[in-house]
């Protein structure tokens, strides 16, 4: 782990709603078998955007494929690549050349290499990675989180995150992403963390609770950024 989890759990369980959480659903965990390249993992994110899980897996499969061994196709054989065998493998146009940025980006120096990645800040990633064709905020934020392991990214737009503070805050709403953003400043510096617990929140609750959440108020209330009166430790109980 890159971070201090004992210490990233002891800070969040100052809040009773995350206390709870922290006890009673699974472990945050990262997966220390995924240590791409930015350019690798953003490769893989731009196939598996806007579709599902397994379609993307196949159509991913195939692009590997293309390299003629059992990894994805490095920069220079991926602009090399025709865009017809790009297609074929079941990409769609804007996905063929998003590919092809981000490779000619990764040869240019632009996307940094996993070492020099590591020494970056995570502002200095995001503004690098977004210049790439049809990579997004939310795409770099789940490779700081899932494959770097920063500890205090806080994915302001996603909806499982925002659905999962609505459940474990008992709201009928969605927060807006500013008011997401103000209420995490309680939960620095282990967003990552408090975020892992909001889509926890939003798995257990399963959809046909979540599906009622509405959309977020027209009223554009503040939400309370203050940070929780310090407690006593949160002493888990043990399950049945």
């Amino acid at each position: 782990m890159p971070f201090d989890l004992s210490a990233a759990q002891t800070h969040l369980s100052q809040d009773g709603k995350l206390a709870d959480l922290i006890a009673t659903t699974a472990q945050f965990v990262l997966d220390e078998s995924v240590a791409n390249s930015p350019y690798e993992a953003l490769l893989e994110a731009i196939a598996y955007q806007s579709i599902s899980g397994k379609a993307a897996a196949t159509i991913y499969g195939r692009v590997r494929a293309l390299s003629g061994a059992d990894r994805a196709p490095s920069p220079v054989e991926m602009l090399k690549l025709r865009k017809t065998a790009l297609r074929k493998a079941g990409l769609s146009g804007a996905k063929v050349l998003a590919m092809k940025d981000l490779a000619k980006k990764t040869i240019e120096g632009v996307v940094p290499t996993r070492e020099q990645a590591e020494k970056m800040s995570d502002e200095e990633l995001v503004e690098r990675l977004v210049s790439v064709r049809g990579i997004g905020a939310w795409t770099v934020e789940m490779f700081l989180i899932f494959n770097l392991g920063r500890p205090d990214v806080l994915p302001i737009h996603d909806l499982g995150v925002k659905k999962g503070w609505s459940v474990a805050y008992g709201k009928k709403h969605m927060p807006t992403p500013k008011q997401l953003l103000a209420f995490g400043e309680r939960w620095r510096p282990y967003r990552t963390v408090a975020s892992w617990y909001m889509w926890r929140a939003f798995e257990r609750a399963g959809y046909k609770l979540t599906n009622k959440i509405r959309p977020p108020s027209k009223k554009r209330r503040k939400l309370k950024s203050h940070k929780p009166k310090s407690r006593a430790p949160y002493t888990a109980k043990p399950r049945s």
